[in-house]
């Protein structure tokens, strides 16, 4: 094993100094999930969509827990060949046990769905303090209910969010403000059971332009357990779209949150909120919709953050060509393409990105940008990237410095963030198409000071994740804005809490929240390297 250690110490001696790297150590943490796509060979759309993970802490004890989606078995995708996988195959819910170790529990906690899983999110959407789980599938969506003693119930039906469409991803915001989340839910497209094969071989199956569009949906929390059907009367009916994956933030910065959909080989929509309970669909006017040249691509898992530091949220999307790197403009109230004279470009142009997350790993304050490749239609294998932003607009290739893992390659799909093992730097979880998923652990980056804010709404029956809070951390001379909301990037979502790295300073001078409410708390001097909670009391509206 001496040459193992050889090559671990080269990485490490030919990082820059103070950088950190990245640990592979899904095998000592017992993280033992595959992906499968259901069946024995690669060919069609569904199983080359891949999957993606969620980070929640289930159980309120402090620790970001994992559940994995998988494809399994399914009569009109999957091949008569793979008939022995049925039964098989299920979603996977791994508990951090807080040590640098998790244990599989998906048969305790009753949630290993064997339907086939395209993303997941999770939220408390009844305000008991407990974080629920919602699967989006090929197939029927499956709402599992938190019961606050480490097991779910299967409330699918009962809820209405038995979404019947090819759901991929979900964003959970409180669009009325009336104290429940409601859920923005992106649906792919409408596949014909294999019917169509008029295409290309060498293409290995059809892609997304072989199949209609279908319309995304909005569902309303009614504050009873169960959400209505607004998607018309809220103004987000489109009824050709082909969401890849979702998001939401406060994107022009008026105190609501508005809705970002990536769709697949056509334009992006943007639907802005009027903090009236409707939105308008505004991509095309602010330069969303379409990429630096012009084109509509395959965009895939949408990430937002402020990359500039300027104070308005920005969007990073890998695609299948490049990416698209918007930076807001609020000069034109525009976002400006600085994909090319960025440097991201030549970094990852040749590559299909996939998943994203955006995070300073290195508590400069700057925020850096890890992205997930892999061939769409073939398991040709690819390598991540991590690239580091430079404070100047570009960005600079780290990924051969950053650990032996950016030297191997998989057919990557979904991405997701957290802080594992709370010691204050960001770890990385990838999802591999048909193959072991990896964590990879961040090392160095907590020698740098940081803030890890987790803002929560005081509800009678407990607290839960203030989804929709703005919060303005200023340190260092930088000032750093982020929106409350774990679901970001391809097919899943991450750590709710938000973490800042604070430009070497050794406090905070302030931290600033704006809640949902619009009400607005601030804190100094705030010592760095803890995680700071704050809860904000909170009301929510019944309905007749």
């Amino acid at each position: 094993m001496n040459w193992i250690r050889m090559a671990v110490a080269a990485v490490l001696a030919a990082a820059e100094p103070g950088l950190p790297v990245f640990t592979d150590i899904t095998k000592s943490a017992g993280i033992t999930f595959r992906h499968s796509y259901g069946d024995k060979h690669l060919d069609n759309i569904v199983e080359g969509t891949g999957g993606g993970a969620c980070f929640f802490d289930y159980n309120n004890d402090g620790y970001q827990d994992i559940y994995f989606v998988t494809g399994v078995w399914t009569k009109s995708v999957s091949d008569n060949e793979g008939r022995d996988l049925r039964g098989k195959l299920s979603g996977r819910l791994y508990k951090n046990n807080g040590n640098g170790t998790f244990s599989d529990v998906t048969e305790k906690a009753g949630v290993g769905s064997q339907v086939f899983g395209s993303g997941c999110s999770a939220a408390d959407y009844d305000n008991d303090g407990f974080v629920d789980l919602y699967l989006l599938n090929y197939g029927p969506n499956t709402l599992y209910h938190n019961n606050g003693d480490g097991t779910f119930t299967d409330v699918s039906k009962k809820s209405g969010l038995d979404n019947p469409r090819w759901s991929v991803s979900a964003v959970w915001l409180d669009y009325n403000n009336d104290g429940w989340l409601d859920v923005y839910v992106g649906n792919y497209l409408l596949y014909d059971d294999g019917k169509f094969r008029d295409f290309y071989p060498a293409q290995g199956y059809p892609g997304p332009l072989s199949y209609s569009g279908q319309p995304d949906a909005l569902y309303r929390n009614n504050g009873d357990g169960t959400f209505t059907e607004v998607t018309k009367e809220a103004g987000v009916y489109k009824p050709n779209g082909r969401a890849m994956s979702v998001t939401s933030a406060d994107l022009n910065n008026d105190g609501f949150m508005d809705i970002f959909v990536a769709n697949d080989a056509m334009e992006n929509y943007y639907f802005e909120n009027t903090g009236k309970g409707t939105f308008v669909e505004r991509a095309v006017d602010v330069d969303l919709a379409f990429s630096e040249h012009g084109q509509g691509v395959s965009s895939m898992g949408p990430f937002f953050g402020d990359i500039n530091r300027d104070g308005w949220l920005d969007i990073f999307i890998p695609n299948l060509n490049y990416n698209s790197l918007f930076i807001y403009n609020p000069r034109r109230k525009a976002y400006d393409n600085r994909n090319d004279s960025s440097g991201i470009s030549q970094a990852m142009g040749q590559y299909a990105g996939w998943g994203s997350v955006i995070f300073d790993y290195d508590h400069d304050g700057w925020p850096d940008i890890f992205t997930v490749h892999g061939n769409a239609h073939h398991e040709y294998v690819q390598e991540d990237t991590l690239v580091r932003n430079k404070g100047d607009g570009t960005f600079e290739d780290v990924s051969r410095q950053s650990g032996g893992y950016f030297g191997e390659k998989y057919v990557g799909r979904g991405a997701a963030w957290a802080d594992i093992d709370n010691d204050g730097d960001i770890d990385l979880l990838v999802v591999n198409l048909n193959d072991a998923a990896k964590l990879l652990r961040n090392d160095g980056g907590n020698r740098a000071p940081w803030l890890m804010v987790d803002a929560r709404l005081k509800f009678p029956g407990g607290t839960r994740t203030a989804i929709g809070a703005r919060v303005t951390v200023t340190a260092g001379g930088m000032k750093m804005v982020d929106d409350v909301n774990p679901v970001r990037g391809y097919l899943g979502q991450g750590d709710a809490r938000l973490h800042f790295g604070l430009a070497g300073a050794a406090k905070a001078d302030v931290v600033e929240i704006r809640w949902p409410d619009g009400q607005v708390e601030r804190l100094e001097n705030v010592k760095a390297n803890q995680i700071l909670k704050i809860e904000h009391a909170a009301t929510a509206v019944r309905r007749p």
